[in-house]
């Protein structure tokens, strides 16, 4: 019995193709081909061990080499298009290297199976966007860098519970975010070493006769080992949930930094003023100048995060080995990538020239609080006042100061010396915001000494060139 085009991909075993709604709710053709180069260099590598192991001759693996080059050139080119019917990537390029070399390019898929080459390729493909996202972690870093060398001796309310807590060295606040970034590049360097694993070789799931070289195709392509269960090989996608975690914690800090820009660019707030080449107007209000960026991180976010926990639903249930679940792993990835690189590109771009600080206004925010209060305690601690005893000497003047419309700065001496007799003259220059700023020297502190350091440690791990200077 004949048997029709779209069964032909399977064996003799299935007399009827699938049902066309079948079969576009199947295909993965139309998403990963994105995978289409890591499936060639797969192949490449998979051909020619299969040669050096005597599986086919040397010849043979030099022809279909040959042949796996010319897809990728008419890939370049614009000329490899393949349809619904390749059903994936990996039929797709297999049926074209058939049309090109005949019988001989039915061999390539000796000693393999689609099960280890998808997850060939999904382990290269994301090695080389976790390399791609390291390097647009340090351009925001450097963003953030910038504009914290910058405003070195700039000053900015510090909050918490979005209250008015203590002054702070505003280059302290954005290194809190250049650390925050650090993280996510050392989480990724971890993901990327269990990522780095080639499951090639482990074909269906439970290895193959054929005396292949696991280890030689995965040096070829730059693994640094092998799984060591053909079982775990091919049903693992620990790797891809732990890069969506990684990525999730990446766009939450992104988040969070957008979150304080939009606040700092209202009205009520005034700390930063927008350039026009990262906002938006209003199609009503003639006035208004939106925040679009930080507000389309925010939002984004949660495409990340709703990833991440698609893709643990997706694994929690599954017996061992392959399933088709598996192909639901791709969309998830790729769109989770392409998130996290645009949401760091764009908040890279905010910092390096949508947003500039406004240093008056900052000042005049951190003068007009009582944010200095923790430093008279401390001023009545460093003359031998209890710390608890002083703290609630403060926290009633005060109560006063609020009663009265006053500022503490605006207390005379003899105020001072009503409430405990250690207050001196001094007591004036020791509440100054920037006093109170440089007095903050305990390490990791936002005293303009320690924020210097920590300056000059960051431009040194995003430059190391400085670290030896010729």
């Amino acid at each position: 019995m004949a048997v029709d085009s779209t069964s032909s991909t399977w064996s003799q075993r299935f007399e009827q193709g699938l049902h066309p709604a079948i079969e576009r709710f199947n295909a993965s053709i139309g998403f990963d081909i994105a995978l289409l180069q890591d499936d060639l260099d797969g192949s490449v590598a998979h051909a020619r061990m299969l040669g050096q192991c005597g599986v086919i001759s040397e010849v043979e693996a030099a022809r279909l080499i040959e042949g796996l080059e010319l897809v990728r050139a008419e890939a370049a080119a614009g000329r490899f298009n393949p349809g619904l019917e390749a059903e994936d990537v990996h039929f797709a390029v297999e049926r074209r290297l058939i049309e090109l070399l005949g019988a001989l390019g039915k061999k390539l898929h000796t000693g393999r199976s689609r099960n280890d080459q998808v997850g060939t390729d999904l382990r290269l493909w994301l090695r080389r966007q976790i390399d791609a996202i390291d390097g647009d972690l340090q351009r925001f870093q450097r963003a953030l860098l910038a504009q914290a060398e910058r405003h070195a001796d700039t000053l900015i309310p510090g909050y918490t519970h979005l209250q008015r807590a203590q002054p702070l060295c505003l280059a302290h606040h954005l290194l809190a975010y250049i650390e925050m970034a650090e993280r996510d590049r050392s989480r990724l360097a971890d993901v990327r070493r269990r990522v780095n694993i080639c499951p090639l070789g482990a074909a269906a799931l439970a290895g193959t006769p054929v005396p292949i070289d696991r280890r030689a195709t995965a040096a070829e392509l730059g693994f640094e080992a092998i799984y060591a269960n053909s079982l775990d090989a091919v049903s693992d996608r620990d790797f891809a949930v732990e890069f969506m975690a990684a990525g999730a914690l990446v766009l939450a800090h992104l988040s969070r930094l957008a979150e304080e820009v939009i606040l700092w660019a209202s009205e009520e707030f005034g700390f930063v003023a927008l350039s026009d080449r990262c906002a938006t107007g209003s199609s009503l209000m003639p006035q208004k100048k939106n925040p679009d960026v930080p507000e389309l991180v925010r939002g984004k976010s949660g495409r990340v995060f709703g990833h991440l926990m698609g893709l643990l639903t997706m694994i929690k249930g599954l017996p061992l080995a392959y399933n088709k679940d598996f192909q639901e792993d791709k969309e998830a990835l790729f769109d989770g990538v392409r998130t996290v690189r645009d949401c760091l590109e764009a908040m890279a771009i905010l910092f390096e020239e949508g947003l500039e600080f406004r240093p008056q206004r900052l000042e005049a925010a951190v003068a007009a609080d009582f944010s200095n209060a923790t430093d008279v305690a401390d001023y009545l601690v460093a003359r031998g006042v209890p710390f608890r005893e002083a703290y609630q000497l403060v926290g009633g003047l005060v109560k006063t100061c609020l009663e009265q419309g006053v500022l503490l700065r605006d207390l005379p001496l003899e105020r001072w010396r009503q409430l405990h007799p250690a207050f001196e003259a001094d007591i004036f220059a020791a509440i100054a915001p920037r006093q109170v700023v440089a007095a903050r020297r305990s390490e990791g502190g936002t005293g303009f000494e320690r924020v210097r350091a920590q300056l000059l440690a960051a431009r040194q791990r995003l430059e190391p060139a400085l670290q030896n200077p010729a």
